[in-house]
């Protein structure tokens, strides 16, 4: 190793263009587990995103859910004459009540029944900002008539080729002869693999077991010049403690605490960021222990003219950074491409967020540091007398 002024000799750099083989093996291995961590938070978010997305398409300003309620999957029903009593304040200028529960769809080729969230409106109101179901809510006004997600599940049999040739498509729900009359997107979640929304009468012949004064969700717009918080405010500390007061957005976190906290894949998700974070710890350590073992008595001579074991460790420190910086850029391309194929085969809204791509270049920095820093024991053995 030739020896110059530690100002002006790249030595950190020249240490991993040495051994080439070596630098491409250590550039894939953090790639490897970059790509790891980014899928395993692309899944994560695209996941909750899918989860929440119902939430943000609701056309509202403030919603109006039973305190308990945690997530669609398992609604909770609190009186309807709560949301027509929020008429009677200030800043309120509509309201329109939801109805949701979990139905059973055929599909008609092979007979199998499967879940699929059904949402109740009023066929007079727009109760979603989708323009596609909007200019569609005549058509669910005639009784058994449902605009099906065809973003769902295949699984469900909807054809959106030959639905567009025919605009008809029948099956059946909850064992009801039912008729799809329009399409619109919305896409699976946790909740559920797809979605149909219908006329509140078909609701209730479609659950029987459901009362008309018995609501999921209200939703309340409000004036023009009226502000959301101090309405939201008022409404809270006025009406019964029976119903919470919520803007969507918040309506929509609620829903995704529940898979982050309430259940299993939260943790699941991060241990799969922390397995890429420790194979990245591990295979760099390798690559930076293999190098200062090999270079031993070179950093032995460097120490014996003067140099510190600060200053070595600088240079670990640079070569750990070049490798993150080389090793994260070839993952991110590929991540973006794994992203676009699970996309189109999961129908999930996977994509590169700024802050997922900041959050892994600052782990995958994290973890090149701390691997440099474990292999400094070996450096710090680096005795001047060794090369006498």
């Amino acid at each position: 190793m030739r020896l110059f002024s530690k100002k002006k000799t790249p030595l950190a750099w020249r240490q991993l263009m040495k051994e080439k083989t070596r630098l491409a093996v250590a550039v894939a291995g953090i790639a490897f587990a970059d790509i790891l961590m980014l899928i395993q938070m692309g899944f994560e978010g695209a996941l909750y995103d899918a989860s929440i997305q119902p939430h943000r398409n609701l056309q509202a300003d403030l919603v109006l859910i039973d305190p308990q309620m945690q997530t669609l999957f398992s609604v909770k029903d609190f009186a309807r004459e709560r949301l027509y009593q929020t008429l009677a304040y200030d800043g309120v200028e509509s309201v329109t009540p939801i109805y949701i529960s979990t139905g059973q769809w055929r599909n008609p080729q092979t007979r199998l029944e499967r879940a699929i969230l059904v949402w109740g409106v009023d066929p007079t109101k727009p109760t979603f900002k989708m323009p596609e179901v909007n200019k569609r809510l005549e058509s669910i006004k005639p009784l058994n008539s449902v605009l099906f997600d065809i973003a769902g599940r295949p699984d469900y049999g909807v054809n959106s080729d030959e639905f567009n040739k025919t605009n008809r498509f029948d099956t059946e729900l909850n064992g009801k002869a039912v008729n799809v009359t329009g399409l619109f997107v919305n896409g699976a979640s946790f909740a559920a693999d797809g979605n149909v929304i219908t006329s509140e009468s078909t609701f209730m012949q479609l659950f029987p077991s459901s009362k008309p004064e018995k609501i999921a969700v209200g939703l309340i717009n409000l004036k023009d010049n009226a502000n959301i918080l101090r309405v939201q405010k008022q409404l809270a500390a006025s009406l019964p403690k029976d119903v919470s007061v919520l803007t969507t957005e918040e309506f929509a976190q609620i829903e995704k605490k529940y898979w982050a906290e309430g259940t299993a894949i939260g943790f699941i998700f991060g241990l799969g960021v922390g397995v890429g974070f420790i194979v990245g710890i591990v295979i760099v350590y390798q690559i930076l222990y293999s190098d200062v073992s090999e270079h031993l008595p070179e950093y032995a001579t460097l120490k014996a003219m003067g140099y510190t074991d600060g200053f070595l460790l600088r240079v670990l420190i640079q070569e750990s950074l070049l490798l993150a910086v080389l090793g994260y850029i070839p993952s991110f391309i590929a991540a973006i491409g794994l992203y676009s194929l699970a996309a189109g085969a999961t129908m999930l809204p996977i994509a590169m967020t700024v802050e997922r791509a900041i959050n892994v270049f600052v782990l995958t920095v994290a973890m090149c540091s701390i691997s440099g820093a474990i292999a400094m024991r070996k450096l710090q053995s680096a005795d001047p007398a060794d090369i006498f």
